[in-house]
C-alpha cells in the first residue's frame, strides 16, 4: 500500500469472500493495521464491533451470503467510525442515508484501498 502508515489503527474488515477478505487482511496489515475480522456474516461483524473499544475505520462488503450490510454500516455510523464500501453494486443499489460514503469498485486494488482509508482515518 505504497507509503501509507496504519500502525495500530484498527480497521474492520467485513467481507464474505475468503480470497477477498485475504488479501485485505495482508494489505492492511502490511501498512501496519490491526485487522478485525474479516467478518464474513452481518453477526459476526456486529459481534467484532461490540467487543471492539475502538474501531479506527472498516471496509463493508455490501452483499454478505445475501444479507445486505446496511444494519452494520448503521451501527458504524452511530459510533460516528469511517467507512467504506467495496462491492460490485452501483450507487443506486445503496440506500440514500449512504450517500456520501466513498465506494470502491471489486476487484480492490491495494493502493485504491490505502488512499481511501487514509484519507477516511486522516492519515
Amino acid at each position: 500500500m505504497g507509503d501509507l502508515d496504519l500502525k495500530g489503527l484498527n480497521i474492520l474488515v467485513v467481507e464474505d469472500e475468503y480470497l477477498i477478505a485475504d488479501d485485505v487482511k495482508t494489505a492492511l496489515s502490511g501498512a501496519g493495521a490491526v485487522v478485525l475480522g474479516p467478518a464474513p456474516t452481518v453477526d459476526a461483524a456486529t459481534r467484532i464491533i461490540a467487543g471492539a473499544p475502538v474501531i479506527d475505520g472498516a471496509l463493508l462488503d455490501i452483499n454478505l451470503a445475501g444479507d445486505m450490510v446496511f444494519d452494520v454500516a448503521d451501527v458504524l455510523t452511530a459510533r460516528q467510525v469511517p467507512f467504506a464500501f467495496a462491492t460490485g453494486y452501483d450507487r443506486a443499489s445503496i440506500p440514500e442515508r449512504f450517500a456520501s460514503v466513498p465506494r470502491l469498485e471489486k476487484p480492490i486494488k491495494a493502493a485504491e484501498l490505502g488512499t481511501l482509508l487514509g484519507t477516511l482515518i486522516g492519515r
